[in-house]
């Protein structure tokens, strides 16, 4: 009988359903169908199973943070524009009491000066930022160190 893989929450929060159209200079040609396929296959590599999802509602992402409890053993998030004004989303993350990576495709720190600040950061285990999306496979490889370390 095979062990259960580790569920990791790949979540994903506003226009990033419009990656690959949305500003390619700065996010990339990239779709959020290309960050998913690059998902999975990082995740096969590393063990881990994933739970790969993206919504433009704040409510929604905040519910699928709170599902996480007790169901995943980990969370990557790319919160997007909610990153720099969601408190909910942070308590959320807070609340799931899991290790929580959080990316992002640009560097929000060579950005707008509103996008320097991150409430998500606050929480999360580790940052990964302008490294485009293959960040997405250095915080799945981060989160599956982390997972490992705490077994």
């Amino acid at each position: 009988m095979s062990a259960t893989l580790p569920l990791v929450a790949v979540l994903n929060g506003p226009n990033l359903n419009m990656l690959g159209l949305r500003q390619p200079e700065l996010y990339g040609r990239e779709t959020l169908d290309d960050v998913e396929a690059l998902c999975a296959e990082t995740a096969e590599q590393l063990g881990l199973a994933i739970d790969f999802r993206q919504t433009n509602g704040e409510g929604e992402l905040v519910t699928w943070i709170q599902q996480c409890r007790g169901r995943a053993a980990g969370i990557v998030i790319n919160p997007a524009g909610y990153s720099h004004t969601s408190v909910a989303v942070m308590d959320a993350l807070l609340a799931s009491e899991l290790p929580v990576v959080e990316v992002h495709i640009s560097n929000i720190h060579r950005r707008e000066a509103f996008r320097h600040t991150s409430y998500v950061s606050k929480v999360a285990v580790g940052v990964i930022c302008g490294l485009g999306v293959g960040g997405y496979a250095l915080a799945l490889q981060a989160m599956a160190d982390i997972l490992e370390q705490r077994r």
